[in-house]
């Protein structure tokens, strides 16, 4: 497959996951961590918009931050098609050309821009559709295309913090496809729960962290040592956290790895806080957590110390 019909094949795939977003799913979590479905359109409509000042020639520098921040207003769907619809008629018009591109790192040839963006449309219409509840599948021929593209770049990439650590893979040529690029083939219901869960935490929102446990919620604290403390029921729970967040030392939670098996879940995080003398304070640590429909039911924390 040449490259520019790989290209257009997986925008026309985005657009369709697009196109597939309900009206109340923009705040929703995604596969992409520290992503909204809002946010994940934004960036991939971002990479849209970029594509046609650096097809023809312009730099970095020279675009400068014009397409920074929101470019989806109020009509995020029609600002995602139309943004696509450019890039693809210019793509189109000037692929043939085999010229070249100014990125971030230096220039670089056209066709292996047009892969990066063909790679980041099927990944992140997978996210999308994965979020949003959509069509997850994915096309056999463009996975075998960017796959066998990525296979010897995956290291860079990786190193560079573009990719996370490779995923597990669930199987097939898409799970491992999936797994390279970071992904978990069976993220679903339960981790976009854990991730809704981490978000309310990193804002210290006790309300919404108290909506996502059940009634007979538990859990157990760090401290004493060694075998913490166990609190039961959403009341006693309630206490805790918002003895936890009105602290004067101004906690702060930051996710910083997370695993889903079934309704098992293992959150990674760092909580950072102020001591008395205003010096920076952290410790990091770990939740095990059990969810039922989509619920904290259990999490058990533990610490490094």
């Amino acid at each position: 497959m040449d490259v520019g019909t790989l290209y257009r094949r997986t925008v026309a795939g985005w657009t369709d996951r697009v196109g597939a977003v309900g009206p109340d799913q923009w705040g929703d979590p995604t596969p992409c961590t520290a992503w909204t479905v809002r946010d994940l359109v934004n960036h991939v409509v971002g990479e849209d918009r970029w594509t046609v000042p650096l097809m023809r020639g312009l730099t970095i520098e020279e675009v400068g931050t014009s397409l920074d921040g929101d470019l989806l207003g109020d009509d995020p769907v029609a600002r995602a098609r139309t943004a696509a619809a450019e890039a693809v008629a210019v793509v189109a018009e000037l692929l043939p050309s085999g010229g070249t591109v100014h990125l971030s790192y230096g220039e670089e040839q056209m066709a292996e821009y047009v892969h990066q963006l063909a790679a980041d449309h099927l990944v992140h219409a997978w996210d999308l559709a994965a979020a949003t509840g959509g069509d997850t599948a994915l096309d056999d021929d463009l996975v075998a295309e960017v796959a066998g593209w990525y296979a010897e770049r995956a290291p860079l990439y990786r190193g560079a913090g573009m990719v996370g650590p490779r995923g597990v893979s669930r199987g097939g040529a898409a799970g491992d496809f999936l797994a390279d690029f970071g992904r978990d083939a069976a993220w679903g219901p339960t981790h976009a729960a854990l991730a809704r869960f981490s978000a309310a935490f990193g804002r210290g929102d006790v309300d919404e962290i108290m909506g996502l446990m059940t009634q007979d919620c538990i859990f157990e604290s760090t401290g004493p040592a060694p075998d913490g403390e166990k609190h039961e029921g959403a009341a006693e729970v309630r206490v805790m956290w918002e003895e936890l967040f009105n602290d004067a030392h101004r906690p702060s939670f930051t996710e910083e790895e997370s695993f889903v098996s079934g309704d098992r879940a293992v959150l990674r995080w760092l909580l950072q806080w102020t001591e008395d003398d205003g010096s920076p304070g952290h410790v990091r640590g770990v939740d095990v957590m059990r969810l039922r429909d989509g619920l904290v039911y259990e999490k058990l924390s533990y610490v490094k110390g």
